[in-house]
């Protein structure tokens, strides 16, 4: 059971290589309805509003930091198994033009909805 645990930790949280000294990638889910694609990236700890988001090349790409709270200086650790410092996710989005995109969050999440472009938006 310990084993199984393990592999659906790792399963959500992934390390990346340390390429453009990105440490780890969030997990996401993305859906899509006639009109909008919901983006839900698990972000718990993290200040959404320093979070950059920004479509480049057909994706969808997050990026910002987690940092250790200022009692982790002083702390005897225990165990530490949430991710820490710069991450990035790129999530290829379903093809298509966006009129609207709005981010909120919620439960630890960063919600990025956006809204597809009907044919006489600009």
């Amino acid at each position: 059971m310990l084993e199984r645990a393990e592999r659906m930790r790792e399963q959500f949280v992934r390390p990346v290589a340390a390429t453009a000294q990105v440490a780890w990638e969030p997990p996401v889910d993305v859906l899509e309805t006639d009109r909008r694609v919901l983006v839900l990236v698990a972000l718990p700890g993290v200040d959404v509003d320093q979070v950059v988001a920004r479509i480049e090349a057909g994706e969808l790409v997050v990026s910002g930091t987690r940092v250790y709270p200022a009692e982790m200086r002083t702390a005897v650790i225990h165990r530490l198994e949430l991710p820490q410092g710069r991450f990035e996710r790129r999530v290829r989005l379903p093809a298509g033009r966006y009129a609207k995109i709005e981010r909120s969050a919620a439960h630890g999440c960063l919600m990025i909805t956006l809204t597809k472009a009907e044919a006489g938006d600009v």
